[in-house]
Parts: structure tokens; C-alpha cells; sequence
């Protein structure tokens, strides 16, 4: 199919001067798409959780830094870490679903899917008192075989999703979509792509993950600086708990490019996001996309 249009810029935000948004996909060590072969769901109860204080240590930087940012937690982490789930409320961040346990799109059917994002959104809503409105795919997994699963979410109350990557990957990834907020319909759910920069006829990522770790820092700056005064777009900014945890312990037997892609410069992660907060202006998606995600203002469960 086409690729949509991106929506206007002036009809995504109404800041002069884009902020952009920071998220965070709570998820542990052991929860990676790339170990699941290792570790996979059956197996998780065996690995001790760092979770929640990785978790907290964010939250720890955030509030140092005057910084807003949504996220996207795992039901399995919620249920097991429910005073987790009330912090990042009570700190006046947005809580959004990542799904129940890092499955992803591409590995489940459309009523597979409807069950795992309606049982994720009303256990993070009857835990924290706050309305779910965003979620993000595990691996960003929704593909151009699977972009039913919008159609899903807009139908399960959801106001927007943020689970596409316009790039060519060996596990995700739609080349030649939006790299800036669209619809695939005119009354469709918003989809919000993380941040990518435009090199020649590539789109490079440059909003977090393994590609903030990889890079130097300064290209990260000059990236979003790019997109914010050249393109005049907030940019979409992603990490994990357990990419500031030297310490987490090792996972086993997986193959030499998920060792590089999980353990590369996490050392360097903590000073590189203090840098980053301190660079740029920060806020959460809802706040960002307010006015395309959610028009009509009606913020109760369908």
C-alpha cells in the first residue's frame, strides 16, 4: 500500500518551538526480543528483577532535569511491581501500554492482539487511576503486514500508538512510511514513529535505543537539533531501564550480535541522557500530540 501523508506540523503541536518527547519502555534485562530464544516468558520468574530500581533511578533523573515523559510498561512488570506503576503516576508522567509480555505484533493474530492490549490497558488503569492512552509495540512490530493492529487499538479506546520505525531492519522496520505523526485513515488512531533523520535516501535512527548507545553523543545532538530547527518537528526519544545498569547479570548462550547490540556503551548511557536532558526540552507524548490524539477530549475506557 502508499504511504500516508504525515500530518502538518502546525496540526500536531501547537508550540512555536518544538518539544520534544521523552519515553521510557519498561521492560527488564531478560525481556528483550533478543533473548527470547534464551529467556523466553516460561523462564522470566528465574532471573531476579532490576526492574524497578533501574526504573526509579530514571525517574531520579527526570526530576533532577524538570522532565515529563511517558511510559510504556509491560503488564508482566506491572503486575509484579505494582508501587512501580503508582511512582511514575504520582510524578506526574503518563503511564502507556507496551503489551503484556513482549510479544510481538507480528507473532499473534487480531484477536490474540485485542486480548493482550484490553488486558494490559485495564490492569495499568485499575493499578494507577489514570487513563491509558498510548501504546507502543514490542520492537516496534507493527509491519506492513500487521497495520491492522491500529485498527485494533483505535477500536480498544487506545488514542495513539507510537510501534512503527520507518527503516530497514533485520526485526522491524517499514521503509518509505512517515518518519513525523500520521493517520492511515482520516478517523484512524494517530501513530507517532520514533525519531529518524533523513541521510541521502536513508532514514537513520537517531531516537534512542541501541542506535543513542552506538553513536557518539554529538550525533544524537546534532540529529535532533536538526529535526527541531530545520524540519520544525519534536522529535520522539526511547530507552530502557536496564540500558543504565552495568550490572545486570548476563544472559547466556545468545549470539554475538545480540551481545553487541544489549551490552554495548551502557556505561556511557546515564551521562549521554543527562546531556540530552539538558539539551533539549522534554514532555510526554499525550502532552505533545494532545491535539491529534484525542480531539473529542473523551478520555474514558471504551
Amino acid at each position: 500500500m502508499p504511504a500516508p501523508d504525515p500530518i502538518p506540523s502546525h496540526e500536531r503541536f501547537s508550540s512555536s518551538a518544538p518539544v520534544n518527547a521523552m519515553t521510557v519502555d519498561v521492560e527488564d534485562y531478560f525481556q528483550v526480543s533478543a533473548f527470547e530464544e534464551q529467556v523466553g516468558p516460561e523462564r522470566w520468574q528465574e532471573w531476579p528483577l532490576r526492574v524497578s530500581q533501574n526504573t526509579n533511578r530514571l525517574l531520579q533523573l527526570f526530576a533532577e532535569y524538570d522532565t515529563k515523559a511517558t511510559f510504556f510498561m509491560l503488564g508482566w512488570v506491572a503486575e509484579k511491581e505494582p508501587q512501580l506503576v503508582r511512582r511514575i503516576v504520582d510524578a506526574g508522567h503518563e503511564l502507556a501500554s507496551h503489551g503484556w509480555s513482549h510479544r510481538r505484533v507480528t507473532s499473534q493474530n487480531s484477536e490474540e492482539f485485542r486480548a493482550d492490549v484490553r488486558r494490559t490497558r485495564r490492569l495499568l488503569e485499575d493499578i494507577s487511576g489514570s487513563v491509558v492512552r498510548g501504546y507502543r509495540a514490542a520492537s516496534y512490530s507493527v509491519s506492513i503486514d500487521t497495520l491492522w493492529a491500529l485498527q485494533v487499538l483505535a477500536e480498544e479506546g487506545y488514542r495513539y500508538s507510537s510501534s512503527i520505525c520507518p527503516i530497514r531492519h533485520d526485526h522491524y522496520g517499514i521503509p518509505g512510511f512517515p518518519r513525523f505523526a500520521f493517520r492511515l485513515a482520516e478517523d484512524g488512531i494517530l501513530e507517532v514513529p520514533v525519531t529518524t533523520i533523513a541521510i541521502g535516501q536513508k532514514n537513520i535512527p537517531c531516537g534512542g535505543g541501541g542506535w543513542f548507545r552506538l553513536a557518539p553523543y554529538c550525533f544524537s545532538r546534532w540529529a535532533l537539533r536538526r529535526i527541531n530547527r530545520v524540519e520544525h518537528q519534536p522529535a520522539v526519544f526511547y530507552l530502557h531501564p536496564w540500558e543504565i545498569d552495568t550490572d545486570q547479570p548476563r544472559v547466556p548462550g545468545i549470539s554475538a550480535r545480540a551481545r553487541f547490540r544489549h551490552y554495548l556503551n551502557l556505561r556511557h548511557t546515564e551521562s549521554r541522557l543527562k546531556s540530552l536532558l539538558q539539551d533539549f526540552d522534554w514532555d510526554r507524548m499525550d502532552n505533545i500530540f494532545a491535539k491529534t490524539s484525542d480531539e473529542s477530549g473523551d478520555l474514558r475506557r471504551a
